[in-house]
C-alpha cells in the first residue's frame, strides 16, 4: 500500500505520452494501468513500477524499454527519451 500510495502521487499523467488519466467507463484507452518499467513481475519497486495510459502499456507490451521508445506508435505520438516522465529518462539513462 505504501508503494502504491507513492507512485500515484508521483505519476499524475501517463509517464509515457503524458495525457491526463480518465476512467475506464469515459475513456479505456487512456485509464490508468500499472506498468513495470522492465518487463520483470519480480522487481516491485518505485524505480520499476509506474502508471502509464492503457494505449501505451498496450503498445510496450514485453518489448525493452529503450527498444520501445523507437517504436512507429512511440514516433507518432511524440514520444521520446526527454519527453518522458523523469522515472522513465532514469530507466532509459541505465539502458533498460
Amino acid at each position: 500500500p505504501h508503494l502504491e500510495k507513492e507512485i500515484r502521487e508521483r505519476d499524475k499523467v501517463c509517464v509515457y505520452c503524458g495525457c491526463m488519466f480518465t476512467a475506464p467507463k469515459v475513456s479505456k484507452k487512456h485509464s490508468a494501468t500499472w506498468e513495470h518499467i522492465v518487463n520483470d513481475a519480480s522487481i516491485v519497486t518505485k524505480e520499476n513500477i509506474a502508471l502509464c495510459c492503457c494505449s501505451c502499456n498496450a503498445s510496450k507490451g514485453a518489448k525493452e524499454l529503450s527498444k520501445w521508445i523507437e517504436s512507429d506508435y512511440c514516433n507518432r505520438k511524440g514520444i521520446t527519451d526527454k519527453s518522458v516522465a523523469p522515472v522513465i529518462i532514469e530507466a532509459l539513462s541505465k539502458g533498460l
